[in-house]
């Protein structure tokens, strides 16, 4: 824990990044810590999740909330806690173009994505696939010559390729594993041999990029038996979080946003066709078949709960992922497989809006703008909305506060009160009778909770 009268100093490539994604409402994809306040048992719950997966267990997940409610932020919050501790990590959002099943490319669209964004310690940002190939030959290489074989022997190089082949076999009984092991043994012998346009090939493989056996074969120089499409693409990933794991990485974790796109899609059994994946998604992970391997999806209630058209009304979910007849809202229950994100309390938004105002003061070395009362009046409008008890999300709150700070600092003659005083103003007189009162925890009272990397 951090005291929040004292932020870390952040870097300012990220910190400017950062601030620009809250402005405009989008989840930042790196620097998330610097603004966590709350979700403490969230977050612990996942990352229990990785502790079972480093076991070689595997997980599944489904965070559920409002748009703006943070699920989105709080899975890049993960994402970003499972590369500090040596996972592998892919993400994708969901769309009309892309599905976990469908036709005409929509299901291995989003197997393509996933592996666009593969991520690990040393290349955060994705585009990690060559990098840890290459990582793992080098350790390969590197555990021979402990044996005391000479690099520059005749037989290092026949060492090597009867290791690569000892490591690779146990996946070749898996569904596609064979192929997918000739493919990976291919693309290390190109990279030993310097054959680029060999590696390309193989690398089109692995990404899914060819759409027919022909042209795969044709590509390769070698024939091959599939190839990765709609039908078989999360096969492959169950195949990729093994071989994560044989080349020294604790485990592959798989974020995937927006499913509400899924409750869209207007036609009932394609829509069914999506749910029954998430379904083999949910077995093989809770049953042992999908070793190494941890799924977090993010969604809607609509997207969960809608008895017509979400999840719920396919009875094989709803019977899985309902709540038991002894939830209640009045209880926090994390380990089942959903978790429903609450509204942020009072004090965990005014830590918040009390964070990013001293980030936005690093960063543009401007001084604080706003005061701690005016924070408070700030809330308190906030606050007094009609729903907001309820409804109010860090989406809006932050973006409505970082207008407030941009509007200020951009032009210094022009006070907070005359920025929210239009706000105040338009109340009537009831509303200001309803204005809700907040009283804020001192500083020394109230910690925010960052996550220590």
């Amino acid at each position: 824990m951090n005291n929040d009268t004292n932020v870390q100093k952040v870097p300012k490539r990220i910190l400017n990044t950062l601030l620009s994604s809250l402005a405009a409402g989008v989840v930042p994809r790196a620097g998330a810590p610097y603004v966590t306040i709350g979700r403490k048992d969230e977050i612990s719950a996942l990352l229990s999740d990785l502790e079972q997966i480093n076991e070689g267990g595997g997980s599944m997940r489904f965070i559920i909330g409002r748009y703006g409610s943070g699920k989105s932020f709080l899975m890049q919050l993960i994402r970003g806690y499972a590369l500090e501790r040596d996972f592998i990590t892919a993400d994708a959002d969901l769309s009309p173009e892309r599905r976990l099943y469908g036709t005409a490319g929509s299901g291995v669209a989003t197997y393509r994505e996933l592996i666009k964004n593969l991520a690990s310690k040393s290349s955060p940002d994705g585009n990690a696939l060559p990098k840890i190939i290459a990582k793992w030959i080098d350790i390969l290489r590197t555990e021979l010559v402990s044996k005391g074989v000479e690099p520059d022997s005749d037989s290092f190089d026949v060492k090597l390729n009867a290791l690569v082949a000892e490591k690779l076999r146990e996946i070749e009984f898996m569904v596609g594993g064979f192929d997918f092991a000739r493919v990976i043994t291919e693309y290390y012998r190109s990279l030993v041999n310097g054959d680029d346009d060999k590696k390309t090939a193989c690398l089109c493989w692995l990404r899914g990029e060819f759409t027919t056996k022909t042209e795969a074969r044709n590509s390769l120089g070698f024939g091959v038996s599939v190839i990765i499409d709609d039908d078989n693409w999360y096969d492959f990933i169950k195949l990729w979080a093994v071989l994560v794991r044989f080349m020294g990485y604790r485990g592959l974790i798989v974020f995937i946003d927006e499913c509400v796109n899924l409750y869209k899609i207007n036609h009932r059994v394609s829509r069914e066709n999506n749910y029954e994946k998430i379904l083999s998604m949910f077995n093989d992970t809770l049953q042992g078949r999908a070793e190494g391997l941890g799924i977090i999806l993010g969604g809607t209630p609509q997207f969960m709960d809608d008895t017509r058209r979400g999840l719920f009304s396919y009875e094989a979910l709803r019977s899985r992922l309902g709540d038991s007849r002894y939830n209640s809202e009045r209880f926090n229950n994390f380990i089942g497989p959903v978790i429903r994100l609450k509204r942020l309390s009072d004090d965990e938004l005014f830590a918040l809006i009390s964070r990013i105002s001293k980030l936005y003061a690093q960063n543009y070395g401007c001084g604080m703008l706003v005061s701690e009362k005016q924070m408070v009046e700030f809330l308190e409008i906030s606050l007094s909305r009609a729903g907001a008890d309820s409804m109010v999300t860090p989406r809006e709150m932050i973006r409505d506060y970082m207008t407030v700070l941009n509007i200020m600092m951009q032009n210094p003659n022009v006070s907070f009160n005359e920025i929210v005083g239009a706000t105040v103003s338009e109340n009537t007189e009831d509303d200001e009778a309803d204005k809700k009162e907040f009283t804020p925890k001192k500083a020394g009272d109230f910690t925010a909770n960052d996550i220590e990397f």
